[in-house]
């Protein structure tokens, strides 16, 4: 199976996912269908974690690349491929391209996470850095392919890339034939456009749901215009669907068979992954966690039994430091405020003392006795606490006001 040219118009068929799934056969994994007692309780019907974060490489991006390259022609072979990719697509192509014999260049930002870097390296890339954010990323891996001949495989808008991605959807019929709902993150399209295709055309009762990050929501603008428009700077911490315009080919069958799609926000994905974390313990990517982010924003609104795919686990441990602190708070589980204390000898562990009646644990306390602010009198202490729960945090608030402390923020 080969398509030698993405173009929109192409008519993907069942039978182009089931081919891929052979293909896949003995390279790809099926993954582990997990159920959650958690989310389960929540949405009031069972809900099940599809683990694509325990796939090879860490991510279901291995199956589109292993199919597209699998199709290239022997000439094209020999010329090699190059992809561009902050992360999990580049591991997918190196990884592919290793299996299967073919030179591989990839390029990634210069700010990519440095594990991610190696991993790729390891994988058997060559990898090159250029440029500080994905489009210039882009157009350099465009431009060596224009410049050596190399096949540039693009991490979602082709469909190769499209038929192994919808694999996936496949697996999780077998895995949960009475599934009611699927639940999948949409970055440029192409796993929700496969899962799409290869779920409802077998079981078209099935609603399939994409979910994007508020911030780089691409999705509802292009299917309210009814063609791929593009948003200006997408934000978001979830780099893996972080993009900026969908892509023709998933675009087309996104809006066939994709029945809605949601948004969450960045504290909505932050608490979805601390609770993959916590409750699972898997560890997911926050675009991984985003079908999670949407069971929580609206847990009432899914009919079971639900799936939510976790598409990857790729996270660099920087980053997952910041956002699980950031979990934390979104969930009540930290706090973070400032007081103004009088400034005399004890000050401080008075204070202590009324933290410690609440039974809040002191993370780090910052002491500040001069500022322009300050009267002659006074001092400014921060306070970072892990707490209980919401309620935990306005006992806390309270119990300081009690004892006569100004809480600043």
């Amino acid at each position: 199976m080969s398509f030698r040219t993405p173009h929109p118009l192409h008519r993907l068929m069942l039978d182009d996912v089931r081919g891929a799934q052979k293909m896949l056969a003995g390279v790809a994994r099926m993954t582990a269908m997990e159920g959650s007692r958690h989310l389960s309780s929540l949405v009031g019907a069972p809900v099940h974690l599809k683990c694509e974060n325990l796939q090879r490489t860490g991510s279901f991006k291995l199956r589109g690349a292993y199919v597209r390259i699998s199709g290239l022609r022997p000439e094209e072979r020999a010329a090699g491929v190059v992809a561009a990719s902050a992360g999990n697509h580049a591991q997918g192509v190196a990884l592919a391209s290793k299996l299967l014999g073919v030179h591989a260049t990839v390029f990634m930002p210069v700010g990519a996470p440095l594990p991610k870097v190696a991993a790729t390296r390891d994988y058997g890339a060559d990898v090159r850095l250029h440029g500080h954010v994905v489009d210039e990323t882009l157009a350099a891996a465009e431009e060596y392919a224009h410049e050596t001949g190399a096949v540039f495989i693009h991490p979602f808008d082709h469909p190769d890339v499209i038929a192994g991605q919808g694999t996936v959807g496949l697996e999780i019929l077998e895995q949960c034939p009475e599934v009611r709902t699927i639940l999948v993150g949409i970055g440029g399209g192409g796993l929700a456009a496969g899962i799409g295709l290869a779920v409802k055309s077998l079981r078209p009762d099935v609603k399939v749901i994409g979910v994007q990050a508020e911030g780089a929501a691409a999705y509802p603008p292009s299917l309210a215009a009814g063609h791929p428009v593009v948003i200006d700077s997408p934000v978001t911490m979830a780099d893996g669907i972080k993009v900026g315009r969908p892509g023709d080919v998933p675009f087309a069958l996104v809006r066939e068979y994709v029945d809605e799609v949601r948004t969450v926000s960045e504290d909505a994905l932050s608490s979805a992954l601390l609770l993959c974390l916590e409750r699972a313990k898997l560890l997911v990517e926050p675009a991984g966690a985003s079908p999670v982010a949407a069971l929580l924003a609206d847990p009432t609104s899914f009919r079971g039994p639900v799936v939510a795919v976790l598409s990857g686990g790729n996270v660099d441990p920087l980053l997952l430091q910041r956002i699980l602190r950031h979990g934390m708070a979104a969930g009540g589980r930290y706090l973070s405020l400032r007081l103004r204390v009088t400034d005399r000898p004890g000050a401080l562990a008075t204070l202590l003392a009324v933290l410690t009646v609440v039974d809040a644990n002191v993370l780090d306390v910052s002491h500040v006795r001069t500022d322009p602010r300050l009267g002659l009198t006074e001092a400014e202490v921060e306070l970072h606490l892990e707490t209980k729960g919401p309620e935990h945090c306005r006992e806390v608030e309270e119990a300081l006001r009690e004892a006569g402390y100004t809480v600043l923020g």
